[in-house]
């Protein structure tokens, strides 16, 4: 789905994947559901800063793999030329310099590619679908939940 490239069009792609993990059966208070929403809305606030071209939109795009046990964030922008990469922040008092640093923590991986079908790059993150198969992840999903996991489109 393609955005604007303001702090609402951001704002809107967290929710609108908020939304979708919920309809795919990953509640909004669950485990999943925040972590992909803190993930879209790191790479989303970048896309908007740093791959910013007026009159561009950027996009979003989450998918389940086949056999549901991942998901696939992807965060396109039109600036090739601006590629993330973790360092800490210089200054331990900044406001921001953080963001992935977040992602890294959150995410099972994540990466850059080159952007298909046109300029810029793609920001992707993966996301296991299991509350334990995620790092830095300290509550447990209920053991219902994992007995019958929800198939996914």
């Amino acid at each position: 789905m393609a955005f604007t490239s303001t702090p609402r069009g951001a704002r809107l792609a967290r929710l609108f994947v908020a939304h979708c993990l919920d309809s795919w059966g990953h509640p909004y208070d669950g485990d999943v559901n925040e972590a992909l929403t803190l993930i879209t809305a790191e790479l989303c606030a970048n896309a908007v800063r740093h791959g910013r071209v007026p009159g561009r939109d950027f996009h979003v795009r989450l998918a389940a793999e086949a056999d549901g046990r991942r998901l696939r964030l992807e965060v396109s922008d039109t600036r090739a030329e601006h590629r993330p990469a973790v360092t800490p922040p210089t200054d331990p008092d900044a406001e921001s310099g953080r963001g992935l640093l977040l992602v890294t923590a959150l995410a099972d991986d994540w990466g850059v590619i080159d952007r298909r079908r046109g300029p810029g790059k793609t920001v992707w993150a993966v996301v296991g679908t299991a509350s334990s198969d995620r790092p830095g992840c300290p509550r447990q999903a209920p053991a219902d939940r994992l007995a019958d996991p929800p198939s996914h489109p």
